[in-house]
């Protein structure tokens, strides 16, 4: 499974970009996306896109 990026809630900070380990992360319009063939939600660690985010509840569970 994947996590996705909200986008009508995304500030558009980029600190989740950088810590993806598998580069799923991208700018796309005015928000960040996630590729979900990309994403391993870290391997069963705690998502590190979800750490820096600084709004709740803007990545979720695809």
């Amino acid at each position: 499974m994947a996590l996705k990026i909200i986008a009508s809630t995304c500030s558009a900070c980029g600190a989740c970009e950088f810590e993806c380990p598998n580069a799923a992360i991208s700018m796309k319009g005015s928000a960040y996306a996630i590729k979900a063939s990309a994403c391993t939600e870290c391997d069963g660690d705690a998502p590190k896109c979800r750490a820096v985010c600084p709004v709740d509840d803007c990545i979720v569970q695809a």
